[in-house]
């Protein structure tokens, strides 16, 4: 049965986008106190463990083995993902040091979505590649500093991110009508922190005193970011034709810059800002199709 925009998928949809800009002002400011395995297994332990007594009111009757075994399965894909999306995301904020920017350059996985139907044999219009086109150029503006071009490795791992998201966007939309929202949630934040949790303990050196200075965006990041926001898109997506739910998400960009803005006082170039309507630009052509309308 096809999907049709509701209000209520709306107003999920714009939580997220809004919530997931302001995040990366919240990785921007834990960054300088955790390491990355550290910062996201904190924050996605605490957004599983956050949804707990979500599950046992909106999903206490769920009883469809069905379901529960593709929730688990799905959860656990989903989960590794987000982990590798969520790592190399950290990275890029931290290296590229700008909320704003980052979450433009992020933004760029609307443009991959489509293209990745490709490969799932989806039909892929003009606009779409109008859109990658579009999305190349502001990304070559906003990486430019004054007459030299800075492609860092930041902005790489930044590009890397979008294609995980990407991926991770396109499992939902395949499997959102055969899980449970809220457990398909809470098991693929509990994969992300188990996963991160491994990382943290090989790779990095920890302890108590940089939880406790990064605390406040690492409550921001794994209540609102990961239980409220990616909760709100996957109940979101449920409500909302993929193509709607993309172009709302995409607005997470916009809320990023503004974020930067006004709380790190952020600020681009002349050709950045250009650089970054222009992704915007090609992130919602992408997504809007064009075609003949039925007649009554």
């Amino acid at each position: 049965m096809k999907k049709q925009n509701t209000a209520k998928g709306l107003i999920f949809l714009v939580t997220a986008a809004v919530v997931w800009g302001f995040a990366f002002v919240a990785q921007r400011i834990g960054a300088d106190s955790m390491p990355p395995f550290y910062f996201n297994f904190s924050r996605y332990l605490l957004g599983s463990v956050s949804l707990i007594p979500v599950i046992l009111i909106f999903e206490r009757g769920a009883r469809d083995k069905t379901m529960h075994k593709n929730t688990l399965k799905v959860g656990i894909i989903a989960g590794i993902v987000l982990a590798s999306a969520s790592y190399v995301q950290q990275l890029g904020v931290v290296m590229t040091d700008s909320a704003g920017k980052s979450g433009f350059i992020t933004g760029l996985y609307m443009v991959i979505v489509p293209i990745i139907g490709i490969f799932l044999k989806k039909k892929t219009g003009l606009q779409t590649w109008l859109g990658a086109v579009l999305g190349v150029v502001g990304l070559f503006l906003v990486c430019l500093n004054g007459s030299k071009l800075t492609f860092t490795f930041g902005d790489l791992l930044l590009v890397v991110c979008a294609v995980l998201f990407a991926i991770h966007i396109t499992i939902i939309d395949a499997f959102g009508d055969k899980i449970y929202s809220l457990r398909f949630s809470m098991t693929q934040f509990g994969v992300c922190a188990l996963v991160n949790l491994v990382g943290m303990l090989i790779f990095e050196e920890t302890n108590l005193a940089q939880l406790n200075e990064a605390m406040i965006p690492v409550l921001y990041c794994g209540i609102m970011s990961v239980g409220v926001a990616y909760t709100c898109q996957v109940l979101g997506q449920k409500h909302s034709e993929p193509t709607s739910a993309s172009i709302i998400l995409s607005t997470e960009a916009v809320f990023s810059a503004i974020g930067g803005a006004i709380i790190l006082h952020e600020k681009m170039s002349v050709p950045a800002y250009i650089g970054c309507v222009l992704i915007l630009c090609g992130i919602l052509l992408s997504q809007i199709k064009f075609g003949k309308k039925s007649k009554a």
